[in-house]
Order: structure tokens, then C-alpha cells, then sequence
């Protein structure tokens, strides 16, 4: 026991003097070595001090901190000395008595400072809106950090014309980026990209007159702009927007984010997650720089953009899209002869030599190859004069690729390499744009450390270590076993509900080491296992292990208490460090899509699949506790018991939100499976339970037609050549052509049902599903009335 006092007075004789968490005085510092020397805001939401931005290096900056005690949910708005971290040891904020106040790295050099004089006392204080002040006794400010943003606006921030926004070189380097937010020549906001030769407006969009754009308004000279907690954002050159969650009062900010897009953010309480609502590009690759010189970017709906090289150059950093693509080719000019490689459907956005109008093919490959500096050329047909035009290239930056682009892009290359890039135009391998574009993080070596020192350390740290492990113990025996209880109550909630926490090795042992793998998407892999109660279930280990322990534990509460007969019924879970699993009954008859393309489904049973399908979304939408939205309805999530009754899958795990809010979507990101997606996802536009009515009916046109939506249709008419269409548009065509009659029926219905089904009955069903693939999202029924319209057909059914 003697030990233990002498324990507890050797760590107070050593704990780290804490600072005051409100005020910083002069004559006092802030340390690096010290975790605890924070200052925080009077509402505990914002904190200043040394945040870790690499091995041993360290910059000051402001945090929101939603939970203090984890610094994972911290959200750096703001930085001293983002491009020049300063050492873990010896570092130091101080307020000298001159009104000075400044960053010294090691105690040694000054990397930073306020260049603040002042005869009169002053303090440091960090301010509910997040703004860090030095002021005098008498309430005069001299410095403030809203008057030196980084790449966050924050709510009451003004951006001026001696202000801007940099963005950071990536998620996880705090370093300044390539973009910047700020007030232009010509007074109009503007976003920049500064990584070329020549940097470039990009927004608003250079393609139209400068300053007429979007209602901008140039005759402005005090060029300001403003976002207020409402969600509400003006600027003087007249450009506004509203949040899609305006009029609620939140936690905001308006980052530049390292991928070059401007969004606003709101926090979500409940979810405990930064939600976007407004951002300033939908088209990812319209953004300069994104994929880097000499790459291309192409937008796929669902996924998001990707990028990849030009034909015969490769990535010079695989971890860093932004410095792009360089030649694998002898592009010497003078010393190989030079041909030109078409790749369709691509085009690089300026840094033309010059535009030559009314020009033949030949005599723009002509010019291309008489210049030095020509990488390439775009040609493309002039439909007002009816000419074609030459665009050679100087520089290609900002290659994008996309069907709709007409004309040909024309690269120049040497003529012995022409025959192997013909061979492998097409196929350039594309990459997933990484939004991170994750580049070295900042290293700050230590120093050396005398030998008696570590010495010193390491016996202390023994001492104590032995010490910790004996008060544990005391702990285990005396405190913490008349708190076992919890097990029973853990026991009375699952005798109640049947929903449980699993551990990792039960799951691992049921599955077999996860080895009788039975499905596999972009939500996880699923396994079969067979539970210690004998139970087969289904094991679904979840691939988004990001989310937060508290905020996925949040989410199975609420899906276990789901129970409808047309949904999969939920038995546990489990959560261990980064795991995420989902325990589920198993269905005998697999998914929908395992049994679309057999034949053991008649036409009753697909009628009875659609409507129970309905059943079990309709109770999603508007009977259960929450207001779950699916976002991903397809067959591979629609799964048959023994009796073939459909049972909805991997509801619940997309964002919950409040059913009072339908019109307040808080989806940061696209979600669903190409081809099943509805409009709004691809146009930005609000989502609401309508996105699953949509992507409802197309399951039901596939399991009317036999058709893959994800691969269209290759429809043959005779007199014409064959063409590829969206299922949709097939049906809508063939129904419109034809009277209502069986014929035109014939052409639609799947062959494997052999001509065996009910007219009516069919005739029902696609007549639902084309209401609920309507463009128009207030065009489609809701799924209650779904259900209706196949209920009034339901006992129709004859011998």
C-alpha cells in the first residue's frame, strides 16, 4: 500500500500542469507535449491547440469536436501553419507581454506569429462561432483567425477581397492544395485552379461571359460573402444559394475540399456525421486538375468519376491523381516521325494553340505536326457553318471522356508505336478517383534523447505499469463483479426481443472461418453458418467498417426492431474494433436474381413476389418507427423462403433519417447499384422514399420481361439495325406501338414462362412498374398506393 501512495505522488509531482480551457494570458504558452493544453469554446463545440498532422509534427489549428474524447470526430476548420509543422517536443503557442503572439518550433524558431503590439494587457480566447481572438481587457480586438481563413467558412466568417480559401493537398495532408476560393479581377467569386502553367477559372463556368453567368453581378467593389447558420449564403456579386436543409439552425461550414469542389456542410446530431448540403460542381470531372496532366476523367452514374491515362503514358504517383499522367513514349520532337492515335468521345478542356477554323482533316494534322509544342488535336464539326474545326494542343489538363461528346481527339505519337496503341486505345484501365489523393504526410524527426534520460523514463514507466496492473486487479475483484448484472439484463433483452450481440469468434466458428461464402456485393460478403442454437443464418460482414462503433450500434437497434413478414428478419449483430457484421435469417430459395434466370418461377409466383416486395417498402416508407429508406432495391436484395414469399434485404443500412423529414435528404454520397438508381441521385436533387418506388419498378419489369436492367436491351426490329436500349425505354416503345392487345404482350413477357400467364395480370404489373419509372419523382405513387393497385388484382388469379 506504501508503494501505491508513493505511486500516486510520483504522478502528481509529474502530471502535466493543464492550461485554462477558456482564456490564454500573457506571458503563458500552450504546449505540444501537452494533450490537455487546449483552449475550448464557452459551448465546448470548438477547441484550439496542437493537432497531430504526421509523425512527431504538429500544427495549431481549430477543431470542431463534437466528442471530445475521441479525437477521430475532430473537423479542422482552421490552421496556423499548415505548411510548416512544427516538432512534437519543445513546441510552443506563447502570448508574450509585448501583444505578441507567437508559434516557436523546439522553443528555437518562430514558424509563426500575429505580428500583434499592444501597451495594454491582452488574452486569447476561442469563441463559440469558432473564431480565435486576441483582444485587449477592454474588448478590442487586434487579431482574430476569421480574418486569415485556410479552407473553411465558417457561419458570420466574411470572405473578402484580402481573404480566400485554399484548399489542403489532400483528406489527410493538411498542406496547402491546388484550388482557391476567392474574389476575382472582375469582383466575381471564383473557384481557381493554380496547379498548371497557366491557372484557370472553373467556376463559374469560364464557358459562358464572364460576370453574366449565374445573375453575378461585376460593378461590386466591396466584394464580400457570407453564410449564416441557417443555411443561407450571399454574396456581392448577387450569387445565392439556400442549403437543401435551410431554416434549421445547425453547426455549418463551407470547405474547399481537396478534390476542388466547394460544399456546405451541416452536422447532423442525431447521426453525429458532417452531412453535404449544397455543393458548388455535380459534374466531379469538370474540375481542372482532377485526374492531373495528360489524364482522363470519366463520370460514371452510381459510382462517381475515374480516371486514367492516355493511351501510352502511365500515373507518375499511384497515391496522387493531381500530378497526373506522364509519357511511357519518345515524344521528342525532331527526332521520331509522328502519326496520330483517334480516341472518340474525349476532349481536353483549353490551352489551345490556336483555334483554325474551316479546316480539313489532313491539314489539321498538318499543323500539329509542324508545331514543337502540339500534343494533340480536337476535331469537331461546325453545324452553324458547316465546316469542321481544329483545336491543336498545347497542353492537355482537364481531359474528360463521354459519349456525348462529338467530334475525335487526335494524339500524336510515334509511328512505330501507332499498331500497339490501336490495340489498347479502348481498354485504358480506369481508376476510382480518390479523393484523398493521398500524398506524403509531414515527418518531424525527434531528437536525441540522452541515454540517462530513457533510462529515467523507462524505469518510471515499469514502476507504474506494475503499479496500474495491481490497481486493475483490485479493481476486477472489488468493484466490477457486483456490476455482472448486465449480463442478465443483456439476457432478459434478447428472451424479449430474440435480437443479440454476437462475438467475432462465434460468427468465425458458425461460418467456418467464413468460409462458405453464399453472395457477394458492394455492401459486404455473406456467409452461411449455423449458429450455437442450430439456427442457419445468414452472416453478412459489412465493407464500410469506417462507421463509428456508436452510430452503427444506433442503426441495428432501430433495423431489429423492424418485423414484417416481407422483410428479413434480423437475429444480431456484431461490433469488435473495425468488424461490422449483420446475423440474418437464411432463406432457402436464395435472391430474386438467382431465380430470375431459371424457370422455377410461374407467373402467379411473380405476381405474389411484386406485391409482397411492395408490402414489405410500403412499411418501410410509412409504418414502422423510423423512416428507412432502402436505396438499393434490386433482386439480389429481394430473397424467397420455402413457400417463395419475397423477403426485402439490407434495409436500414443507408443513412435513417425522421420520417416527419422527408424533403431533407442527408446523403453525402450517390448510393445504389447502376441501373436501379432513379434521376435525382445523378441531378442532386432532394432524395425521398421515391428513389426505391423507382428502382421497385424496375425490378418488376425485370421479372416481367426476364430482362437484365444493368445491361439493357438488344432490340431487333424488323427493317432496321440492331440497337442497344434501357428496358425502360424497350417497354414504353413496345407498349406505345402496339394496341392493347395479347401480341404486343408476346414481345415483352420472359420466354421462359412459355405463353403461360394471365393477360390482366401482366398487363397490371407493367402498368405499374412504368408509373414508378417515371423521370419525375412526383409522378410515381407512393409504395401504399403500390400495394393498393396490386391488391385490387390480387385474388383474380384463375384455375
Amino acid at each position: 500500500m506504501g508503494t501505491l501512495i508513493l505511486f500516486i505522488l510520483f504522478s502528481a509531482l509529474f502530471a502535466p500542469a493543464t492550461s485554462a480551457n477558456r482564456t490564454l494570458s500573457e506571458g503563458l504558452s500552450l504546449s505540444s507535449e501537452n494533450p490537455e493544453d487546449v483552449l475550448t469554446s464557452p459551448n465546448g463545440m470548438f477547441s484550439a491547440g496542437f493537432y497531430s498532422v504526421g509523425h512527431n509534427a504538429y500544427c495549431f489549428a481549430i477543431w470542431f469536436d463534437s466528442r471530445p474524447s475521441r479525437s477521430q470526430d475532430r473537423t479542422v476548420v482552421w490552421m496556423a501553419n499548415r505548411d510548416q509543422p512544427v516538432n512534437g517536443r519543445k513546441s510552443k503557442l506563447s502570448l508574450l507581454r509585448t501583444g505578441n503572439l507567437i508559434l516557436t518550433d523546439t522553443g528555437e524558431f518562430t514558424v509563426w506569429q500575429t505580428n500583434t503590439n499592444s501597451l495594454y494587457s491582452l488574452e486569447l480566447h476561442l469563441y463559440d462561432t469558432g473564431n480565435l481572438v486576441l483582444r485587449t481587457l477592454g474588448g478590442e480586438n487586434l487579431w482574430e483567425s476569421f480574418h486569415f481563413p485556410t479552407d473553411t467558412l465558417l457561419p458570420q466568417q466574411l470572405l473578402t477581397s484580402n481573404t480566400k480559401l485554399v484548399s489542403s493537398r489532400s483528406q489527410t495532408n493538411y498542406s496547402s492544395g491546388l484550388y482557391k476560393l476567392l474574389f476575382e479581377i472582375d469582383n466575381v467569386l471564383s473557384l481557381l485552379y493554380d496547379g498548371a502553367e497557366v491557372p484557370s477559372i472553373y467556376w463559374p463556368d469560364p464557358r459562358f461571359h464572364r460576370g453574366y453567368n449565374d445573375g453575378r453581378f461585376v460593378y461590386n467593389s466591396r466584394r464580400f460573402a457570407v453564410l449564416d447558420s441557417f443555411g443561407n449564403f450571399n454574396s456581392s456579386d448577387k450569387f445565392t444559394f439556400l442549403s437543401t436543409d435551410y431554416g434549421q439552425l445547425l453547426h455549418r461550414r463551407l470547405t474547399l475540399d481537396s478534390d476542388g469542389n466547394l460544399r456546405l456542410y451541416s452536422w447532423d446530431e442525431e447521426g453525429e456525421i458532417w452531412v453535404v448540403s449544397w455543393q458548388a460542381l455535380q459534374r466531379p470531372c469538370f474540375i481542372p486538375g482532377v485526374c492531373g496532366a495528360n489524364g482522363i476523367c470519366s463520370y460514371v452514374p452510381g459510382i462517381g468519376g475515374k480516371c486514367s491515362c492516355l493511351p501510352g503514358y502511365k500515373m507518375i504517383k499511384h497515391s496522387d491523381w493531381s500530378q497526373g499522367c506522364e509519357p511511357e513514349l519518345d515524344l521528342t520532337f525532331g527526332k521520331s516521325k509522328f502519326d496520330f492515335l483517334q480516341v472518340s468521345h474525349l476532349r481536353f478542356y483549353g490551352n489551345d494553340y490556336n483555334t483554325s477554323y474551316s479546316y480539313t482533316l489532313d491539314q489539321c494534322k498538318k499543323l500539329c505536326l509542324e508545331l514543337a509544342d502540339c500534343k494533340a488535336f480536337r476535331y469537331t464539326f461546325n453545324t452553324a457553318s458547316g465546316t469542321s474545326d481544329c483545336f491543336p494542343k498545347i497542353l492537355l489538363i482537364n481531359g474528360e471522356r463521354s459519349p456525348s461528346f462529338s467530334g475525335s481527339f487526335y494524339l500524336r505519337v510515334p509511328k512505330k508505336d501507332l499498331s500497339h496503341l490501336l490495340s489498347n486505345a479502348n481498354h485504358a484501365e480506369e481508376i476510382g478517383l480518390n479523393c484523398s489523393s493521398e500524398g506524403p504526410l509531414p515527418l518531424y524527426l525527434k531528437n536525441r534523447e540522452n541515454g540517462i534520460v530513457k533510462f529515467m523514463l523507462w524505469f518510471v514507466c515499469g514502476l507504474g505499469g506494475l503499479e496500474i496492473v495491481g490497481i486493475f486487479l483490485v479493481w476486477c475483484l472489488f468493484v466490477r463483479t457486483p456490476k455482472s448484472s448486465s449480463a442478465d439484463e443483456q439476457g432478459h433483452l434478447l428472451a424479449i426481443t430474440g435480437f443479440r450481440k454476437y462475438t467475432y469468434s462465434e460468427l468465425k466458428k458458425a461460418t467456418k472461418g467464413f468460409t462458405k461464402e453464399i453472395g457477394r456485393g458492394a455492401g459486404g460478403i455473406v456467409c452461411k453458418g449455423v449458429l450455437a442454437d442450430n439456427r442457419v443464418a445468414a452472416i453478412k460482414q459489412l465493407s464500410e467498417a469506417n462507421q463509428g462503433e456508436h452510430v452503427f450500434l444506433a442503426e441495428v437497434n432501430i433495423i431489429g426492431r423492424l418485423n414484417h413478414m416481407n422483410l428479413i428478419e434480423m437475429w444480431g449483430y456484431c461490433a469488435e474494433g473495425k468488424r461490422r457484421i449483420l446475423v440474418t435469417e437464411y432463406m432457402e430459395h436464395g435472391s430474386l436474381a438467382d431465380n430470375l434466370s431459371s424457370s422455377s418461377l410461374d407467373w402467379k409466383k411473380r405476381f405474389k413476389i411484386a406485391l409482397g416486395t411492395a408490402k414489405g417498402l410500403s412499411y418501410l416508407h410509412e409504418e414502422c418507427l423510423e423512416w428507412v429508406l432502402h436505396c438499393d432495391v434490386k433482386p439480389e436484395n429481394i430473397f424467397l423462403d420455402s413457400n417463395y414469399q419475397p423477403k426485402v434485404a439490407d434495409f436500414g443500412l443507408s443513412k435513417l433519417q425522421s420520417r416527419g423529414e422527408p424533403n431533407n435528404p442527408s446523403f453525402s454520397r450517390m448510393r445504389g447499384t447502376r441501373g436501379y438508381m432513379a434521376p435525382e441521385w445523378v441531378f442532386n436533387l432532394p432524395i425521398t422514399s421515391k428513389v426505391d418506388v423507382y428502382s421497385y419498378g424496375i425490378v418488376v419489369l425485370e421479372m416481367v420481361t426476364g430482362k437484365d436492367a444493368t445491361k439493357g436491351v438488344h432490340d431487333i426490329d424488323s427493317g432496321e439495325q440492331p440497337q442497344h436500349k434501357r428496358l425502360v425505354s424497350w417497354v414504353r416503345e413496345k407498349k406505345n406501338r402496339a394496341a392493347l392487345t395479347d401480341s404486343w404482350l408476346e414481345e415483352i413477357i420472359d420466354p421462359r414462362l412459355k405463353g403461360k400467364y394471365d393477360v390482366r395480370k401482366m398487363e397490371t404489373l407493367i402498368g405499374v412498374a412504368l408509373q414508378c419509372v417515371e423521370e419525375e419523382r412526383d409522378a410515381r405513387p407512393s409504395m401504399r398506393e403500390v400495394v393498393e393497385m396490386l391488391l385490387a388484382h390480387e385474388n383474380d388469379f384463375g384455375p
